[in-house]
């Protein structure tokens, strides 16, 4: 793991990112999810946030007290540092108080500089450029309906946005070969596209950029979307609904050119009518239900892995 944090979906290993999603599987698998009541039991996780939330909030306090811990909930206009008090100075008070910090933030820089002062792990709960609690979520759905990830296609349709960042590093730990097509002007960040080439090279997956939606989806065994005018981006809707319609709309004429039986993914909130249809979002293909639920057991997965750390994470699966 590079580092105590967890900012992009770059920092585990392809093991330590599989042990994740494997005590995420066995969370999910247990009968009663209060069973591991003990495991946080005397911890407790500030969560900060900077934008609305449903799934991370929920998510996360939920996991929170499941796992025995607590959660403390600030929003950055409740807190100081909401009247000038410098995001290091933030940080280093919250490390004398709680075990943890999820943060969700506007610019990846707060985040980055919460982590750097901070003494206990910083989890990136939503950035401008990434969202790997998301891809997370996105990765243990897959391999529950594909059983696997090595070697599966993933065709990515839209706005190459911070999912799309956090899928590029995802994709290339597990060896998934990831197709991103997004109109010119709205490519994922050439740097982040380079790194994770470079991670690909060792696990055997793929990453490719294109413009044409069809070719990218074509033969895929998931097709993903977002929505194109993320939080953040409200004063560019109408150049971005331009850019995007009707060439990047996921329906159902599209999807029939992926395999038969590809998933479809969206990490919700959805826009019917603009990046997806209908048809697909509420069809039989769509696995969006499952990924929202999954929020909460790999927050739980993550939490156990960057509180107790790689042995105290792999003695959970072995044990419980």
């Amino acid at each position: 793991m590079r580092g105590k944090d967890f900012l992009t979906l770059e920092e585990p290993s392809p093991g330590e990112l599989q042990l994740i999603l494997g005590l995420s599987k066995k969370f999910k698998n247990l009968r009663k999810r209060l069973v591991v009541k003990d495991v946080l039991r005397g911890r407790t996780v500030g969560l900060l946030f900077e934008k609305p939330s449903t799934r991370t909030r929920v998510s996360f306090q939920v996991a929170v007290h499941e796992l025995g811990g607590y959660s403390v909930s600030l929003s950055s206009n409740e807190i100081q540092l909401g009247r000038g008090e410098t995001i290091e100075d933030t940080a280093r008070v919250l490390s004398r108080y709680v075990h943890a910090v999820m943060a969700r933030v506007n610019a990846h820089d707060e985040v980055s500089r919460l982590a750097a002062a901070s003494t206990v792990p910083i989890i990136n709960g939503l950035s401008d450029l990434y969202h790997p609690v998301q891809v997370l979520a996105d990765l243990l759905t897959l391999t529950e309906h594909k059983g696997r990830l090595k070697g599966l296609r993933v065709a990515w349709v839209g706005d190459g946005n911070n999912v799309c960042n956090s899928w590029l590093y995802g994709a290339s730990l597990t060896g998934v070969d990831f197709a991103a097509a997004t109109p010119p002007n709205y490519a994922p960040p050439s740097d982040v596209v380079s790194s994770a080439q470079k991670i690909a090279g060792s696990t055997g997956g793929r990453i490719t950029l294109m413009e044409d939606p069809r070719e990218a989806v074509e033969g895929a065994d998931c097709v993903m979307t977002d929505t194109f005018v993320s939080m953040g981006f409200d004063q560019e809707k109408e150049a971005r609904i331009k850019a995007f319609l009707p060439r990047y709309q996921v329906n159902e004429e599209l999807m029939s050119r992926a395999k038969k039986d590809a998933i479809f993914e969206h990490c919700l909130p959805a826009h019917r009518g603009e990046e997806v249809s209908k048809g697909v979002i509420d069809g039989p293909n769509s696995v969006v239900w499952d990924q929202a639920e999954n929020r909460l057991h790999t927050t739980k997965a993550l939490l156990c892995f960057l509180m107790l750390g790689k042995a105290g994470a792999a003695s959970l699966l072995r044990g419980r």
